[in-house]
């Protein structure tokens, strides 16, 4: 439901901001990836997979390691709120290549602590397999981004005003703020407090250990997409085009058929949350066969689920794009990137089932590995073929990773 909310949202943004304000707002998601990558998503992680061990070696779930965890993670997000806030100018200029973001980058900076706060508290609840509480965070986050964003822009309209992109940033940060809260409260219900272990310098050893090298590694991968993200319409301009046409064609690609082809991936997404937890209790106890079981259910379905993905865009893409987007651009975009459907949702979900199992440092290394084909594809391709270039590099990078996770996974269960 929230993906679908989402994906109606980006068609309202499209037509209402126009295709090259899509590109410069879609700049600023390798900040906000980066940020997260530093803050929460390591210590989500962590809290999910600590409290699910706990809840199948002892006598129930725990708090202590979301505590412990927002400990570290709250003043992180703060730290980089304050980096984003005062040194946006700097990063606008120097890194996104462009001024324009400089003022969204403020508004959005703020969004970082409230989206730490809100990720460690859904760790905890993936952690016990009660999805209902990050469930309706997510919704509520949705809709009230997207009640923003209609009714600024609304009151902008209506005294004969255009507004920016902008107000889709402060429908961001404010999604977020709500979100927090609905968690907080939720996390206050003594229905979800259980067991505690023995020692807390203990507790945090075992967050340290498994968040550092999973954040250590979000960041990296952030960085080279990162710079992925940011070289494409530099590269489209060596190209031929000129900026704004760069950056339209950017703000197709990254604003409209990106998030066509991925939005059926809420499904694997959702899968590959809850997942984790149940591979790394049966893994904590030693039951393999359920490892084994689940690994196979999940290679099946969504290869099956994938398939058929495919067979949708590759056939009504066209139509999609014209029809939705008023943008012949957007469907040839989601025809070419139909194919990548099968590989992109089993991947996601081989991920969380590789991670349960406690591996990745082997994750890290293989998506530094497509993400290094794919950046050779931007800066050798593109200058050469255009956009066109770039298309080749993803479905060969995510060709690529889904065999690597296959193999990486078929050794593990082989051995043990």
């Amino acid at each position: 439901l929230t993906r679908l909310i989402g994906f109606l949202y980006r068609i309202y943004l499209s037509r209402l901001f126009g295709e090259e304000a899509m590109g410069i707002y879609q700049l600023l998601g390798p900040i906000l990836s980066i940020s997260f990558s530093l803050t929460a998503a390591g210590y989500q992680t962590a809290i999910s997979k600590l409290v699910a061990e706990q809840a199948a070696t002892r006598e129930g779930p725990s708090l202590r390691p979301l505590t412990a965890g927002l400990s570290i993670s709250l003043p992180l997000s703060l730290a980089c709120n304050a980096v984003l806030f005062f040194f946006a100018d700097t990063i606008a200029v120097n890194l996104l290549q462009e001024p324009r973001t400089a003022s969204m980058m403020r508004i959005l900076s703020f969004s970082v602590p409230f989206s730490a706060v809100h990720a460690c508290i859904n760790g905890y609840f993936y952690g016990i397999k009660k999805a209902g509480i990050p469930a309706g965070s997510q919704l509520l986050e949705q809709m009230v981004r997207v009640g923003c964003v209609y009714i600024i822009s609304a009151h902008y309209l209506s005294v004969g005003k255009t507004p920016s992109i902008g107000v889709a940033v402060a429908g961001l940060t404010v999604g977020e703020f709500f979100s927090m809260l609905m968690t907080i409260m939720a996390i206050r219900s003594p229905l979800y407090t259980g067991g505690q272990p023995a020692s807390m310098g203990g507790l945090y050893r075992k967050l340290l250990f498994m968040a550092l090298p999973l954040t250590a590694n979000r960041i990296v991968l952030n960085l080279l997409q990162s710079v992925e993200s940011v070289s494409i319409p530099a590269r489209l301009k060596a190209y031929g085009y000129d900026n704004v046409t760069a950056l339209s064609v950017y703000g197709v690609f990254t604003g409209m058929a990106m998030p066509f082809i991925f939005f059926p991936n809420a499904l694997t997404s959702s899968v590959a949350v809850l997942l984790l937890p149940v591979i790394s209790e049966n893994y904590a106890l030693g039951n393999m066969k359920a490892v084994r079981e689940a690994t196979l259910r999940t290679v099946k379905y969504c290869g099956l689920m994938g398939a058929c993905c495919m067979a949708g865009f590759v056939f009504l893409g066209n139509w999609i794009g014209t029809t939705l987007f008023d943008s012949p651009l957007a469907g040839y975009f989601i025809t070419t990137l139909g194919f990548l459907c099968p590989f992109l949702y089993l991947d996601t979900t081989l991920s969380s089932i590789l991670q349960g199992l406690g591996l990745a440092g082997h994750i890290f290394a293989m998506n530094v590995i497509c993400l290094l084909i794919r950046l050779c594809f931007v800066f050798l391709a593109i200058p050469l073929f255009g956009i066109q270039g770039y298309l080749w590099g993803l479905l060969a990078s995510q060709l690529i990773l889904g065999l690597l996770y296959l193999g990486c996974l078929y050794r593990f269960l082989k051995k043990h």
